[in-house]
């Protein structure tokens, strides 16, 4: 884990244009969308208005009843657009619940099967991410709902390239990621040719979306491995903030912010990039970062605040100050000790103490009850985005590997590096200019 966040992003522009002038976005006819009973109007996200959708209602036989409103919540109501220069889930906030899976082509399937199912995912993660139902065989789960800010996000895998005589397209930043004396691997829940994340705010949002793209694989390719990851609710908290891990520690106080000057150079590989089907794509390193909970518990506040380097309550560096207040390095304590020890996390992981490398983490915590030791299975779905993982991820793991306090509570147990292209353009499908091209 580094001493990075992202924070709540605002409703999508074109779905808070819709709530203001009373329409639904395009697409949300399929589903009824319903809202709170009684309400007149909620807050849509963070950036709007006093107002919600007005939609019609169903009756028990199924037809529509004229002339009744109903409002949806900010929480249903927010969307994300498929179509972009980036893939979604990247630089969207984080959300309430999330589902990480991985596939293998399946025996005899090649490039053509890949691409027929990369069309597939496409048309099935646009459908979803605007409030419709799945083109074949819709589930209904999640009828009733809203788009939810739901994210749909594909990427390829080392093996994938080989699988699909692509060898040469392979990018030399997708080579394996070193290893780190922290490391405790399990391969079977590692790497896989194709990786999917699915984001959204509502539990059963995501799980529609996991299972439709699931049933899309068909005989082309089989799942390698799920994690299923959830993150605190929007409005859950008085204001925006940034979000706490489930060590109870403000974690991500420094993500680098689309609005800063080099966010695009950090995050993104160039439109002018090698190889050129990456154009505007991403990295995604893949960690399932398990937190020995039981240990950590046992340490005194002041004793997990010196591990991180962070106040507990409020995320404000031990140098004083608040959450965003520049971290004093240097400062000492009264005995000449540093204030801010020089194994703290939040010290090692700073920009300015590794060249500069940096990395945008859209993490999901997991809780998947008790494992075989008897102790908690649950900790951190870390996700980090980087133009190249080679002066983003790799340096600040070596760092780390090197003497991070916080490394005696948490073990590294599953590892993925996958390519990410560009969004996808209107006719277009997520991969097309590599399967294609």
């Amino acid at each position: 884990m580094s001493d990075q966040s992202t924070k709540e992003s605002n409703s999508n522009k074109d779905s808070a244009e819709a709530g203001a002038a009373g329409k639904a976005p395009q697409g949300f006819s399929r589903r009824r969308l319903l809202g709170t009973a009684g309400a007149t109007g909620l807050a849509l996200g963070a950036a709007g208005g006093a107002t919600g959708y007005a939609v019609g209602s169903s009756d028990s036989s199924g037809s529509e009843s004229s002339g009744r409103s109903v409002a949806l919540t900010s929480v249903g109501a927010d969307m994300a657009m498929f179509h972009g220069k980036h893939q979604p889930g990247i630089t969207e906030g984080l959300q309430a619940r999330g589902h990480l899976v991985a596939f293998d082509l399946a025996a005899g399937a090649g490039r053509k099967e890949a691409a027929a199912l990369l069309r597939r995912w496409s048309d099935t993660a646009q459908r979803l991410m605007a409030g419709e139902a799945a083109a074949n065989d819709d589930t209904d789960v999640a009828r009733d709902a809203g788009p939810s800010s739901l994210t749909v996000t594909f990427g390829f895998g080392y093996g994938f390239f080989a699988r699909t005589g692509l060898e040469k397209q392979r990018p030399v930043a997708l080579d394996p990621l070193p290893d780190f004396s922290s490391d405790h691997l399990d391969k079977a829940r590692s790497n896989g040719d194709l990786w999917v994340q699915i984001g959204a705010n509502d539990a059963l949002v995501a799980f529609h979306a996991l299972r439709a793209i699931q049933k899309d694989a068909g005989n082309a390719a089989r799942v390698r491995w799920q994690m299923n990851g959830f993150n605190r609710s929007p409005g859950a908290t008085a204001h925006p903030m940034t979000a706490r891990n489930l060590m109870g520690q403000i974690d991500g106080t420094r993500n680098p912010k689309p609005s800063e000057a080099d966010f695009d150079q950090r995050i993104f590989v160039p439109a002018s990039g090698e190889p050129a089907w990456m154009a505007n794509g991403s990295y995604a390193v893949v960690r399932r970062i398990r937190m020995l909970l039981d240990d950590w518990e046992q340490l005194s506040v002041k004793d997990q605040e010196n591990v991180v380097g962070r106040r507990k309550t409020n995320g404000a560096p031990l140098s004083g100050g608040g959450e965003t207040t520049a971290m004093d390095l240097e400062k000492v304590d009264a005995n000449g000790d540093l204030v801010v020890p020089i194994n703290a996390h939040a010290r090692i992981t700073r920009p300015d103490e590794n060249g500069g490398a940096a990395v945008l983490r859209r993490p999901f915590s997991f809780h998947d009850g008790i494992g075989t030791d008897g102790t908690p299975d649950a900790g951190l779905l870390f996700v980090c985005w980087q133009a190249d993982p080679l002066r983003g991820f790799v340096p600040v793991q070596r760092k780390l590997d090197r003497g991070d306090a916080l490394s005696t509570f948490i073990r590294h147990e599953s590892s993925g590096l996958y390519a990410v292209p560009g969004g996808a353009a209107e006719g277009e499908y997520v991969g097309q200019r590599l399967l294609e091209g």
